[in-house]
């Protein structure tokens, strides 16, 4: 029983979580179908609330002298079901909140943008597993789809931006920030991987998105983002667990195009580091709660980063 429930108990992994705001849209969070084996449906809600409020350029710290900021709430509304032991699904269904304070021609510019993101639907193949007494290894492998759902009304101002008159600060904030969807179809693949030792555990992902050319003639770059989060369970049962891991998280992102010409202020290299806890009871109820903190900025020109990023997630299977 005890290695079954550690197959259980593996909570979430984050897919798409970076730095840039343009990852940041996309986001994709996936509840890890290592949590149970028997077939059903599954719903839940994840949050990700990320500040932005520092300003470098070619990933050097700049005054922030008209205090720009960028606050980001993403809530998406997970559904899944899995087909057997191996095979599952999910569709995400991303809200976005953006609050934001930027200089725009002359004058500060402050507002808020929402809707619906663009959503996306996600595939999942347990290609390996090892069930031990007191060790557990699971090997997963994703695919998926992100659909063009979202406004790209914000995309517009790509295609009217001006450079600001002397003297006058520099807006680390534009459409690519703001838009809620890109207008593409893009495309998600990637792997996870979960390994437990008695009380020691450890979860990882790799996943690559793929984009391509979306409303205004505008095209988001590939994105890599990847996480190592090693851990230990608090407290390890047949009625649950409660884990304590510290998140590794990291993204590769180059340079948008904009009508095939590169966008200068849009590539980024990033890594962050926090605290997660994760929490299952039964075969049910599965919660994670996690802060993320950038420990390395790199990006090219002038944009607004993260100070910070929070994280939580309720799933419940049925």
């Amino acid at each position: 029983m005890r290695e079954l429930f550690a197959v259980l108990s593996c909570l979430a992994i984050v897919s798409g979580t970076g730095a840039a705001v343009a990852c940041d849209l996309c986001a994709i969070y996936r509840a890890t179908e290592a949590k149970t084996t028997k077939p059903g449906f599954s719903a839940g809600v994840y949050e990700q609330y990320t500040r932005f409020g520092t300003l470098r350029d070619g990933g050097k710290k700049v005054d922030n002298e008209a205090d720009q900021f960028l606050d980001s709430s993403i809530t998406q509304l997970l559904l899944g079901y899995r087909f057997n032991e191996r095979i599952g699904v999910q569709v995400n269904v991303p809200y976005i909140h953006r609050s934001f304070k930027r200089p725009e021609g002359g004058a500060i510019d402050e507002g808020t943008v929402s809707g619906i993101g663009d959503v996306a639907l996600v595939g999942t193949a347990r290609v390996y597993q090892r069930l031990r007494e007191e060790s557990t290894f699971l090997w997963i492998a994703l695919g998926g789809v992100k659909f063009p759902t979202g406004s790209t009304d914000r995309l517009r101002e790509e295609t009217n931006e001006m450079e600001p008159a002397p003297g006058e600060p520099e807006s680390g904030i534009h459409g690519h920030d703001l838009t809620l969807g890109s207008g593409s179809y893009d495309f998600i693949v990637g792997t996870d991987a979960y390994w437990r030792w008695k009380r020691l555990f450890a979860t990882a992902g790799v996943h690559y998105s793929i984009r391509t050319e979306g409303d205004f003639d505008y095209r988001f770059a590939n994105d890599l983002i990847y996480s190592v989060k090693p851990g230990v369970y608090l407290w390890l049962s047949d009625e649950g667990t409660l884990g304590l891991q510290l998140a590794v998280t990291g993204e590769a992102k180059g340079k948008d195009k904009f009508r095939g010409q590169e966008a200068a202020d849009t590539g980024i290299t990033s890594l962050f580091l926090g605290p997660e806890a994760s929490l299952t009871w039964h075969e049910n109820l599965s919660a994670e709660l996690a802060a993320d903190f950038p420990v390395v900025e790199n990006n090219t020109s002038l944009q607004i980063v993260p100070d910070y990023r929070l994280r939580g997630a309720v799933n419940w299977r049925f």
